[in-house]
């Protein structure tokens, strides 16, 4: 119970802060340097938990809060398949392109094998971070930082390891990813690799030294969101820092303060990402020296940037979906979705760039 509060109260003030922030100025006129062609819509149902939609072989997961998963074409946004779960999701969805995975807000892992469900598994605690399907196991990461493996096929229980931190945690997703055969996991403000076959530390590195004076001062979880160029990872610790890991070894490579929320988007080069007042900014991969921060878009409530070919795509709470040069940060087009707001960071299939909006609709773009 005192986690779940403790995730309510993060997430209460989060909303807080949000109603109380200054209104955002203005956009400029729209003047599209690049062109962007709408390809199609679909719908999912509202989206009010942390997304993550998945791309595998040319098919899109995604889920809706009341619990439709579904696989999507991404050339034609035709269903592959959708399934509704009928009970509500705190976290998902997982993929390796045969199996997918969510979490009920009821703490049930639910595995399903080409839509159709194969098996459940009951958490000690609430999850909010998709669930990684990866070499036939699902791993789970929970609030009471506790990482899970099952076999895919059966759902057995394969081990779990568990970390100490702090009693506050945050309401949102965490780092769950796998680079070679090392499962990396962000434990609160910490980044630890794991042997995926027995749940053993590998390497064990601390992004910030979190020194508030209370416990909402020193959370600095690491969020979902990162950049991965070989194995050089680069991820966001919550309102502390941006930093850049090597994968294979644990070794910091660089980490500079920064105050934001969201996960961070790259390239071979650079690193992006935006602060909590809606300032973005990008970061050269090599020493994490500041290349350029904007201005233009503060006091707007941005999802996580993604970076593709020459732009920078990034979502806003009025439902615009900003392109941008990655170079310096100029405007090279804006389109509007719908007026719920994107809150999941935008997904490339292919060549077609995916967007969800809170309501659940889902639009395809083809920047030209």
């Amino acid at each position: 119970m005192r986690k779940l509060l403790a995730v309510a109260l993060v997430t209460l003030l989060a909303a807080c802060a949000s109603t109380d922030r200054p209104k955002p100025a203005p956009l400029a006129a729209n003047v599209p340097l690049l062109g962007v062609r709408a390809a199609w819509t679909a719908a999912v149902g509202p989206v009010e938990f942390p997304l993550d939609v998945r791309v595998v072989d040319g098919r899109a997961y995604l889920a809706s809060s009341a619990g439709t998963v579904v696989a999507l074409d991404a050339q034609t946004g035709a269903d592959v398949w959708r399934v509704a779960l009928d009970t509500p999701l705190s976290a998902g969805v997982g993929s390796d392109g045969r199996y997918s995975a969510v979490v009920t807000r009821a703490n049930e892992l639910v595995v399903l094998d080409g839509g159709k469900v194969s098996w459940r598994q009951r958490l000690k605690a609430l999850t909010l971070t998709a669930p990684l399907v990866a070499g036939g196991r699902v791993f789970t990461l929970s609030s009471d930082r506790s990482v899970s493996a099952f076999d895919v096929g059966t759902g057995q229980k394969l081990w779990q390891q568990q970390k100490p931190g702090e009693a506050l945690v945050l309401g949102q997703a965490g780092l769950l990813t796998a680079v070679g055969d090392t499962l990396v996991v962000g434990f609160g403000n910490r980044v630890t690799g794991l042997n995926p076959l027995n749940g053993s530390t590998r390497w064990d590195t601390p992004v910030v030294s979190a020194r508030g004076t209370n416990e909402v001062e020193r959370l600095s979880d690491v969020v979902a969101g990162f950049s991965r160029e070989g194995n050089q990872l680069c991820v966001r610790a919550f309102q502390y820092a941006v930093a850049c890991i090597d994968a294979s070894t644990g070794r910091m490579l660089w980490t500079k303060s920064a105050n934001g929320s969201n996960g961070v988007a790259g390239d071979a080069t650079m690193v992006y990402g935006s602060d909590s007042d809606g300032r973005l900014a990008a970061w050269t991969r090599k020493d994490g020296e500041k290349a350029w921060s904007l201005d233009r878009y503060r006091f707007r409530v941005l999802t996580a940037p993604l970076v593709a070919g020459s732009s920078l795509m990034v979502g806003d709470d009025a439902g615009n979906l900003h392109f941008l040069s990655k170079v310096d940060g100029a405007p090279l087009n804006r389109i509007v979705t719908d007026d719920s707001g994107l809150s999941v960071a935008p997904v490339l299939a292919g060549k077609t760039l995916l967007v969800v909006s809170r309501r659940g609709s889902i639009y395809a773009f083809r920047p030209e």
